[in-house]
C-alpha cells in the first residue's frame, strides 16, 4: 500500500508540475486525509484474478430503462432483475442516474443528487446487494447548469478555476473531434464574453483538468458511489481530458497518468475495484490505456460491433476473422469488454485500419435500409465525416428482403453468443435482449439520433410480453439465459484464458478456440444465411482425430459424426468427449 501511494505522489507531481510546491502539497494532504478517513472500504479480495471468472457478464442499462407509475424506476428495474435476469448477469451497469440536463445523463447538473424519478442512493444500494455495480464517472464534462459553471459566469470560485476557457491566441486547429457542433461555446460573464471548451456539445461544459483540486472532487464521487455498492467504474470519454494547443487533444500522457493516479486511489478505498476506459478511437489507441498493466483493467472492445454487424449483414466474415486473428496480447489480468450494442451508437472510428471506405459505406447504406441513422463528426478541414451508426440491434438483425424478421432472431442470438465466446468479460444492452425496435416516436420528440437505441419499457407491458414465450424478449432471454448456464460451468470461457481464432482464411465460418488441454472449448459460428457442412478434424485443427466424439456443450448434443451441418447462423460450443 505504501508503495503504491508513493507512486501516486510521483504521478501527481508530473501531472501538475507546472503548479507550485505549495499548491501540489496542499492537495497531497488533502487527498491523504481523504483515504485515510475511508480506508475502511477495503475488502478481502486479494487478487484480481477473482474479480472475474467465466459467470462474468454485465448487464447495461438506464437507471429508468423500465418504468413504472408512481414508483422509484430503480425499484422497477431492481424487481425486473430480481424476476428475470438474476442468473443472468453479474455485474449491472447503471447509466448516468444523476441530475442530469441532456444526452442520455451524461450532462450531470448535480453531483449529489439522483434523479428525481429514479429513487435515491439507497436504491442503487439496494440493487449492490446480489450484484456488482457499475457505474460512469463522466471525466470530461458538467452540464452547463452545473454549479461550477454557474461560478464560472460569476466569476467566482471554484468554477472559475474548474471550467475550461482557451486562450484565443493558442493553436487548436489539430484538435480530434467526436462532434461536429462547434468547439467552443460563448459565454457571458461578470467579466465580460469568454469562450468555454464543448467537446461533445453546448450543454456539455468541458472540466479543466489542470487544476489540482478537480481531482480532489472527483475522489469525493467516487467516495459517494463506493458508499452506494458501486465496484466497477467507467471512465467516461476519459481521452478527451487533458488539452494542448498544437496537438490532437487526444490520450495526451498526462490522461494516462491521471487514469493510474484514478486507479491506485479507488484501490486504497476497495481493492476489488474495476476501472473501466470508454474511448471511442482506433484499436491501438484504445489498446494503450491496457497495454502498460497499471490503467485500465478493462478496456471497450469498439472494432467488435461493426465488424460482426458488417459480418451478419453481408454473410461474409474475412474482416472479423482477420481483425481476431490479430488480437493484442495483453497485460494479466486486463481485457477487453465485449459488446455489440449499447446506449451509443455502433461506433465507426475503431473501423479505421480494419475496413475500407468502399465496405464502410455499403454499411452505412444497409442500416439506413434499416431504418437507422447516421451522426457525424468535424474534421480539421471543415468536412463532417460518419462517426457512428444510430441504429437498434434488433433492427440492425432484420433481413434485407421482404420478410425482414427472416433469420432475425438468428442472427441476433448468434451476436450475443459471439461476445460469450471471445477472451474478456461479456456486456449485454438491455433494450437489445428485449428486442427494442428502433424508437421512431421517441426520436421525433427530441430529434437526438441515439434516442432511436434509447427505448424505455413499461414494466406491466414488458412483463406480459416476456411472459409470452413466443414473443422476441422471451425467446431471447430464455436461450440466452440457457447459454450463460452452460458458460458459467466452463473453465475455457474465463476471461483470462487464451483464444485463437482459427478460420482467418475463411469468410464464411468463425472459428474460435478458447482455454486450452482437455477443458478446449472450440466456439463454430455460422455467419451466412446458408447450411454448411464442416468437417472437425480438418477445421478445429485436432492432429488428424477423425474418430473424437464432441460434446455440443451449448446445444446439449454428443456428436460422433466428424462432419457436422452447420445450420444458418447456428453456434456450437464443442469440446472432446472424455
Amino acid at each position: 500500500m505504501e508503495q503504491q501511494l508513493v507512486r501516486l505522489s510521483e504521478l501527481l507531481n508530473e501531472v501538475y508540475r507546472e503548479h507550485s510546491a505549495e499548491e501540489i502539497d496542499y492537495m497531497w494532504s488533502q487527498l491523504l486525509q481523504i483515504l485515510n478517513q475511508h480506508s475502511d472500504k477495503r475488502d478481502n479480495y486479494a487478487e484480481l484474478s477473482e474479480l472475474w471468472n467465466s459467470s462474468s457478464a454485465v448487464l447495461i442499462t438506464y437507471a429508468d430503462g423500465v418504468y413504472k407509475s408512481g414508483e422509484p424506476t430503480l425499484k422497477t428495474l431492481k424487481d425486473l432483475i430480481d424476476l428475470h435476469l438474476n442468473d443472468f448477469a453479474s455485474v449491472i451497469h447503471v447509466l448516468p442516474f444523476l441530475c442530469s440536463t441532456s444526452d442520455g445523463g451524461f450532462a450531470v447538473s448535480d453531483f449529489e443528487k439522483l434523479e428525481t424519478r429514479f429513487g435515491e442512493w439507497d436504491h442503487l444500494k439496494a440493487l449492490s446487494k446480489n450484484h456488482i455495480l457499475m457505474a460512469d464517472l463522466v471525466l470530461n464534462h458538467v452540464s452547463s447548469s452545473h454549479p461550477w459553471v454557474q461560478q464560472f459566469i460569476q466569476s467566482k470560485e471554484p468554477g472559475s478555476k474548474y471550467i475550461l476557457s482557451p486562450s484565443s491566441s493558442e493553436n487548436w486547429e489539430d484538435v480530434t473531434r467526436p462532434r461536429n457542433t462547434s468547439l467552443f461555446t460563448n459565454l457571458s460573464t461578470t467579466k465580460g464574453k469568454k469562450d468555454v471548451w464543448t467537446t461533445f456539445g453546448p450543454d456539455q461544459i468541458d472540466i479543466n483538468w489542470k487544476e489540482p483540486y478537480v481531482l480532489i472532487e472527483f475522489l469525493r464521487l467516487i467516495i459517494r458511489y463506493i458508499d452506494s455498492g458501486i465496484k466497477w467504474i467507467r471512465l467516461d470519454a476519459v481521452g478527451f481530458i487533458w488539452k494542448e494547443p498544437g496537438t490532437t487533444c487526444l490520450h495526451r500522457n498526462e490522461v494516462h497518468k491521471i487514469v493510474k493516479a484514478l486507479r491506485i486511489q479507488i484501490n486504497e478505498l476497495i481493492n476489488s475495484s474495476v476501472l473501466i476506459t470508454e474511448t471511442n478511437v482506433p484499436e491501438k489507441e484504445n489498446v494503450s490505456y491496457l497495454s502498460s498493466g497499471d490503467e485500465a483493467h478493462l478496456a471497450y472492445n469498439f472494432p467488435l460491433p461493426p465488424l460482426l454487424l458488417e459480418s451478419l449483414i453481408t454473410n461474409k466474415a474475412d474482416l472479423l476473422n482477420n481483425w481476431l486473428s490479430s488480437w493484442p496480447e495483453l497485460p494479466k489480468n486486463t481485457g477487453f469488454l465485449n459488446f455489440t450494442a449499447s446506449h451509443d451508437g455502433v461506433g465507426l472510428r475503431a473501423l479505421e485500419g480494419l475496413m475500407d471506405q468502399k465496405r464502410i459505406r455499403e454499411l452505412l447504406i444497409a442500416c439506413e435500409k434499416r431504418g437507422g441513422l447516421i451522426s457525424h463528426r468535424r474534421m480539421s478541414n471543415g468536412e463532417d465525416q460518419p462517426y457512428e451508426l444510430n441504429i437498434s440491434w434488433w433492427s440492425a438483425m432484420a433481413d434485407k428482403g421482404r420478410d425482414t424478421s427472416l433469420f432475425q432472431f438468428e442472427r441476433f442470438l448468434l451476436s450475443q453468443l459471439f461476445v460469450m465466446a471471445l477472451k474478456g468479460v461479456p456486456a449485454f444492452y438491455l433494450q437489445a435482449l428485449m428486442a427494442s425496435e428502433n424508437d421512431l416516436t421517441t426520436f421525433a420528440k427530441s430529434g437526438q439520433r441515439r434516442d432511436l437505441n434509447r427505448e424505455k419499457f413499461e414494466a406491466n407491458t414488458l412483463r406480459i410480453k416476456l411472459e409470452d414465450e413466443k414473443s422476441h424478449p422471451s425467446r431471447n432471454l430464455t436461450s440466452l439465459k440457457k447459454a450463460m448456464q452452460v458458460r458459467r460451468k466452463l473453465n475455457a470461457f474465463h476471461p483470462n484464458q487464451p483464444m485463437k481464432c482459427l478460420s482467418k482464411s475463411r469468410s464464411d465460418l468463425v472459428i474460435i478456440s478458447r482455454g486450452e488441454g482437455n477443458e478446449t472449448i472450440w466456439a463454430l459460428h455460422n455467419m451466412t444465411n446458408s447450411k454448411l457442412c464442416f468437417s472437425l478434424s480438418e477445421g478445429l485443427n485436432v492432429n488428424g482425430e477423425s474418430t473424437v466424439s464432441w460434446d455440443d456443450c451449448l446445444n446439449d448434443y454428443k456428436r460422433h459424426q466428424n462432419r457436422i451441418d452447420l445450420h444458418p447462423y447456428s453456434v456450437h460450443w464443442l469440446m472432446k468427449s472424455n
